[in-house]
């Protein structure tokens, strides 16, 4: 019942299972992973495809030779293993050219190498059959709000954006771009800090239709949002192209962990959320193994993840059958039509002479106490 297939859309970066356990105050505690060993480790966990930022696969100094024979090996690992690549990024954010922003960057020189490196990064997805482009701008921001307009920073970052659209239209690739949100770090503030303020910029794009959102878990609780709120406003707005599951203990630095592991009854209403929408996309984890972790860790992280993802998604069908969680929730439902209020002048007019009992209204409970206790009776295995 736990064990992941195809149809589950389970996939992994190269910068997650590859991730060595470095951090701001120690070095790499694990060997490297190449990429092929990497394929072949998710092809044995049974997850559906990798991921990668350009140079997790190309070395950013590599030769075209280089480049040619790490793309034969590791078309060949895919072959072997039947894993898939769904999505491709771009890194950056790691040089230092990009340290002051890469499609925000004063310097128009900066802005356009981002622009190549970003369309070679495109060219490398498109052959590997990846269809989601994702976006992260962990440089794109400011400590020093005197030192860059704001306003600069958002039209370039349009003007780069709607460059890549062009980019994708011309050489006809069957690929959308989704932008990803983050607060802070490494930047003090990174501009559209939330999957909101990433989907109000979208609306001022050329092609809006080409570009939505990937939302972190992670991201939107370093902000002390509610993910499974921002999701679902993605959800609502046909913008939800890709999304990254892991977890986070609080509004502290990105933590990556695997996901489930602190924030169980958030990860469950997730799921749910995800389940019953029918949403059809990959569930990528962006887990890390603990610094703590050897190999053995870091099989134990990926696998969980997907063991975790499952487990909950069976919960969710028990919520479903669940008779009292139900009935509760139908209480909830029968207090109002399916109706919407939509406006008409005679309706308008009834609704202004329209007498309510406010004070009826005002003292009826909503159950929610109960309702929020059976849900955790049923995550607890009481139920």
């Amino acid at each position: 019942m736990y064990t992941p297939q195809a149809s589950d859309h389970f996939t992994f970066g190269l910068w997650t299972t590859g991730n060595r356990g470095r951090d701001p105050f120690g070095s790499e505690v694990r060997p490297v992973l190449s990429p092929v060993d990497n394929v072949e480790l998710l092809g044995e966990l049974g997850a559906y495809g990798v991921n990668f930022h350009d140079n997790d696969l190309i070395p950013i100094d590599a030769t075209p030779s280089q480049q040619a024979q790490i793309l034969r090996d590791f078309s060949a690992a895919l072959q072997r293993t039947g894993v898939k690549v769904p999505m491709v990024t771009v890194n950056l954010f790691s040089e230092p050219v990009f340290r002051d922003g890469a499609f925000t960057s004063h310097s128009k020189a900066v802005r356009a190498y981002a622009l190549q490196k970003t369309m070679a990064a495109m060219d490398v997805g498109a052959q590997l059959g990846a269809e989601i482009f994702v976006l992260w701008g962990g440089r794109e921001g400011a400590e020093v709000d005197a030192g860059k307009d704001p306003r600069d920073g958002l039209r370039w970052y349009r003007e780069c954006v709607n460059y890549l659209c062009e980019y994708v239209r011309d050489r006809h690739y069957a690929m959308r771009l989704a932008l990803e949100a983050k607060p802070n770090e490494p930047r003090g503030d990174i501009f559209l800090p939330t999957t909101g303020a990433m989907l109000g910029f979208i609306a001022t794009l050329q092609y809006p239709d080409m570009v939505g959102v990937n939302p972190e878990f992670a991201h939107e609780a370093m902000a002390g949002l509610n993910f499974t709120h921002q999701v679902a406003q993605a959800l609502d707005a046909n913008k939800l192209f890709h999304i990254d599951l892991n977890d986070q203990k609080g509004p502290r630095f990105d933590q990556d962990l695997r996901f489930g592991a602190e924030n169980i009854k958030t990860a469950f209403f997730l799921v749910k959320l995800l389940e019953d929408a029918g949403y059809t996309g990959m569930r990528h984890f962006d887990a890390h193994a603990l610094r703590t972790e050897d190999a053995v860790g870091v099989r134990a992280c990926a696998g969980g993840c997907m063991r975790t993802y499952l487990i909950l998604r069976e919960k969710v069908k028990a919520f479903h059958a669940d008779q009292e969680i139900q009935a509760l929730l139908s209480d909830l439902s029968a207090r109002g039509d399916k109706e919407p209020i939509v406006y008409t002048e005679a309706g308008a007019k009834r609704l202004r002479e329209s007498a309510f009992d406010r004070h009826a209204e005002a003292e009826r409970g909503l159950g929610y106490e109960r309702l929020d206790q059976l849900t955790m009776e049923l995550l607890l295995g009481v139920r």
